[in-house]
């Protein structure tokens, strides 16, 4: 019975990482790169001759390059994990995105694996409540940041450190061996911070005599080093044209060493501390209470501290670099989640000897319903954060049920005798900067002509066959944008402000795209009654009803939030109700006659 429990918790944590991709399937910009790589991997293959040629025609990395370069091993590893979901008929970029949040998922058990042996079952199972009810990890488990790559690989990294009570000296040493060139690798290949996790783990290590330089440490370190540069810099040289290459010294200079990084804005000290840390660990009891407790009680401070103390050292040595964001100490998260699950434990195993326990077990467990309610609401507000791609996909619905302009350029199919067979309508889509930045992907694009049904004529006799074929654009050059000559190839445009877009345009649709919450103290209900009824959070396009940012499922998402909120304002809150504010992002503009 108590393993069939094991099991069935192990579920949530995976499911949890799919549902939050399904539902919210659409990237940023952040994660932009790794996604674009893979695709054009997926796409195009890897070329053999004509190498220099065929990427710089085919690979998007070319066009944009970002400020650094990034490494591909991630991408093609992805590529190669995906490529059989694809042949399946998943969605390329689902399947792409679902094999990361996989990986990550298995990492982060094998992880709670390991804390349910060196410290119980129950002490493994917090951990799996406490890390399945936050947002942060479940929700960017499966978007293509580098940092979310080193996830996984640090995270299985971490766990040999965890004490092994089952294994001999030899077996720690081999765990300990792998540990250190799993983080040196990941620190070479992907993210040049997880250096800094390495020393602060090893200081400690070797502080207390855990570990040893000489059999384990340099060995280790020296096989991690020389793998990865082995990886990375022909891999990268190759996809980048440019030897020798290493994307992450490069990087690494840019951000750390030249300053660069302050560019993007700076945090102070605290930051991590104060504010990255809760956010991410979610749950207050845990953090308040847990994670304090495991380190100050006496039968638990030894192997909390073990845990908690290079991770707390690390994000106080990352806290001197001015430009902070939660992603480059995300590492932390399963220790510290551990830590808690032991403060949590400590409660738990006590809950029948007296009522202070026991009403403190009875708040841990409503604080996970209440931590998991919490980041289900994190999750429907955050993918609303995506206007540019359901932009596109509106575009795409609109081309394709509209009649083709007489204007419109086209390419004819004909047969042996010259007879049009189809006709191929030309569709030219210019996408702005920020519809390109909040969710626009090359994997949203339609690479093949949709076929357009044929129609009958009054005489029996069927017109040509007649396709859609659709271009992109992302041009961002401010020169050639005011160039009145540059906008007359495009048919539609998606931009943030229409007033920019030279020449004759009508919006034929704004997408909605979050703009804050706000708490709203008069009852809605009563100003919709004054309006007719009419709800002013969603509008009605082409006679089906788009809401929270265009999509059916948005729609049903607002329609049960509407319910919610009619239900609540009336028994509970006296007409008070959290309102999501949603305002226009960007505009689908077609041209005029």
């Amino acid at each position: 019975m108590r393993a069939q429990l094991d099991f069935l918790l192990t579920l949530p944590l995976p499911a949890l990482i799919l549902l939050h991709l399904v539902l919210s399937p659409y990237t940023k910009v952040e994660e932009s790169f790794n996604l674009q790589a893979t695709h054009d991997i997926l796409t195009y293959g890897i070329p053999t001759r004509n190498v220099t040629d065929y990427l710089f025609r085919y690979y998007d990395h070319f066009s944009f390059p970002g400020v650094v370069p990034r490494t591909f091993t991630g991408a093609v590893v992805l590529a190669a994990m995906a490529k059989p979901g694809v042949w399946l008929g998943i969605n390329a970029q689902l399947a792409v995105r679902g094999a990361l949040g996989l990986l990550n998922a298995l990492a982060l058990l094998s992880y709670r694996n390991a804390v349910s042996t060196a410290f119980g079952r129950s002490t493994g199972n917090w951990y799996l409540l406490f890390q399945a009810s936050q947002f942060h990890v479940v929700y960017y488990a499966s978007r293509t940041l580098p940092n979310m790559f080193a996830f996984a690989l640090t995270t299985l990294a971490l766990r040999g450190f965890l004490p092994d009570p089952t294994s001999g000296p030899s077996a720690i040493s081999r765990r300990h061996r792998l540990s250190v060139y799993l983080l040196t690798l990941t620190g070479v290949v992907f993210r040049s911070e997880v250096a800094l996790l390495l020393v602060t783990h090893l200081v400690f290590l070797l502080y207390t005599r855990r570990i040893s330089l000489f059999a384990e440490v340099l060995p280790a370190g020296f096989g991690g080093a020389a793998v990865g540069l082995l990886v990375t810099v022909p891999l990268d040289s190759f996809f980048w044209q440019r030897i020798p290459l290493w994307p992450e010294l490069a990087g690494f200079f840019y951000n750390a060493v030249a300053g660069k990084s302050s560019d993007w804005g700076t945090s102070p000290w605290w930051f991590y501390v104060g504010s990255a840390l809760p956010r991410l660990l979610l749950n207050p009891l845990a953090w308040m209470l847990c994670l304090p407790l495991a380190l100050t009680l006496m039968s638990t401070r030894r192997a909390a501290g073990a845990i908690s103390i290079p991770l707390l050292g690390f994000v106080a040595a990352y806290s001197i670099q001015p430009h902070k964001e939660w992603r480059f100490i995300v590492y932390a998260v399963p220790g510290l989640t551990a830590t808690c699950a032991l403060g949590a434990n400590y409660i738990w195993t006590r809950r029948a000897k007296s009522a202070l326990y026991g009403g403190l077990s009875t708040l841990l467990l409503l604080s996970v319903v209440g931590s998991l309610a919490a980041s289900t609401g994190m999750l429907l507000i955050s993918r609303l954060n995506y206007p540019g791609a359901e932009a596109v996909a509106r575009v795409h619905e609109i081309a394709l049920s509209s009649v083709p302009s007489p204007h419109a350029r086209s390419t004819n199919v004909t047969n042996a005798d010259d007879s049009t067979v189809a006709t191929i309508v030309h569709t030219n889509i210019h996408m702005d900067t920020l519809s390109c930045t909040t969710g626009v992907t090359r994997f949203l694009e339609l690479k093949h002509p949709i076929v357009m049904s044929p129609s009958s004529n009054i005489d029996g006799s069927v017109t040509p066959l007649t396709a859609m074929a659709f271009f992109y654009d992302k041009t961002e050059n401010e020169t050639t944008l005011l160039r009145p000559e540059f906008w007359e190839r495009f048919d539609y445009v998606i931009a943030e402000r229409p007033e920019k877009v030279i020449g004759k345009w009508e919006i034929v649709e704004s997408v909605k795209g979050f703009a804050g919450v706000k708490m709203s103290r008069k009852a809605r209900e009563d100003d919709r009654e004054a309006q007719g009824g009419k709800d002013t959070r969603f509008e009605v396009v082409n006679g089906e009803k788009k809401g929270m940012g265009g999509s059916g499922v948005a729609a049903e998402i607002g329609r049960i939030w509407h319910l919610a909120e009619k239900w609540a304002r009336r028994h509970i809150t006296g007409g008070r109700w959290v309102e999501i504010r949603m305002e226009d992002r960007v505009h689908i503009l077609a041209r005029s006659p």
